[in-house]
């Protein structure tokens, strides 16, 4: 039985995230799923990629918004979940440009001190639409500051089969998942089409590629090569390392460790094939 065992949101994108029991699907993505994005002088994100230092920033949610505390010195700020600050900007994500509703100059001298980088927060209100990427989904569907697609699903048989092959083993907080299950066969998720959690139909719709984030360690910053040295040995397809599936969802409901996930349809794709 493949079964879900742990759900993540990562509310500020490319900060810390949060391990959750139970969680609400909206219409692009799990609740409070990257809704904050840091921005630069340029209005375009920042990224663990270039700031590795943003991994010591850990966000917790509170009864009345959102707290996020930096590691080194452990100090802390909280603001509310929808911004008093009614002033909106262009804020760009990789090729994406949306709407972001600025938080506070509170919260953009904050981080601006604790990073060393002029920085703004911003926050995604109801009515900013990103859609994804409409060669691998449909029409209508959207997405936060993610990187691209709402959802990202990973079994824990994989990431147990890639520290087989390590001499450390990592965590998942490596890759950055929204959904962990147990059950199934290392890399399972790779063939996923459609899926039913709780009522929820689920839709694979691409392998995600992973970037430099991976080799970052979420507790110190510290850098190293694996796992993509690792993975590129046997997880590259073309140009791109893969591990993990993006999946998108059709409808609310509520998502929890230990639903019973239920696959309908598998892909049969040549993209979604390791041989």
């Amino acid at each position: 039985m493949l079964q879900i065992s742990q759900l993540f949101i990562y509310p500020i994108k490319s900060l810390g995230g949060i391990e959750l029991k139970t969680s609400a699907v909206t219409d692009r993505g799990l609740e409070y799923d990257r809704r904050w994005m840091l921005i630069d002088d340029n209005n375009r994100f920042l990224s663990q990629r270039e700031n590795a230092q943003m991994a010591l920033f850990k966000t917790a949610i509170g009864v009345n918004g959102l707290k996020v505390t930096y590691s080194l010195d452990l100090s802390s700020i909280t603001f509310p979940f929808i911004p008093l600050n009614r002033k909106t900007t262009p804020v760009v994500i990789w090729d994406d440009i949306c709407t972001g509703q600025y938080v506070s100059e509170g919260a953009d001298a904050w981080f601006t001190l604790k990073l060393g980088i002029n920085c703004r927060l911003v926050y995604m209100a109801d009515d900013s639409l990103r859609p994804t990427d409409l060669r691998y989904t449909k029409e209508g569907t959207v997405t936060s500051f993610s990187d691209g697609y709402p959802l990202l699903m990973i079994g824990q048989a994989s990431l147990d089969d890639l520290n087989s092959r390590l001499k450390e083993a990592l965590p998942m907080n490596r890759f950055r998942p929204n959904i962990v299950f147990t059950g199934g066969e290392p890399y399972s998720e790779d063939t996923f089409k459609h899926l039913t959690i709780n009522g929820i139909d689920i839709y694979g719709v691409k392998l995600c590629a992973r970037c430099v984030m991976t080799t970052i360690d979420q507790d110190t910053m510290a850098k190293g090569k694996e796992p993509l040295k690792t993975l590129a040995g046997y997880r590259r397809k073309g140009a791109k390392i893969l591990f993990g599936q993006n999946i998108v969802s059709a409808g609310a409901g509520t998502l929890n460790v230990g639903d019973e996930i239920q696959v309908q349809s598998l892909q049969t794709e040549e993209r979604f094939i390791f041989s």
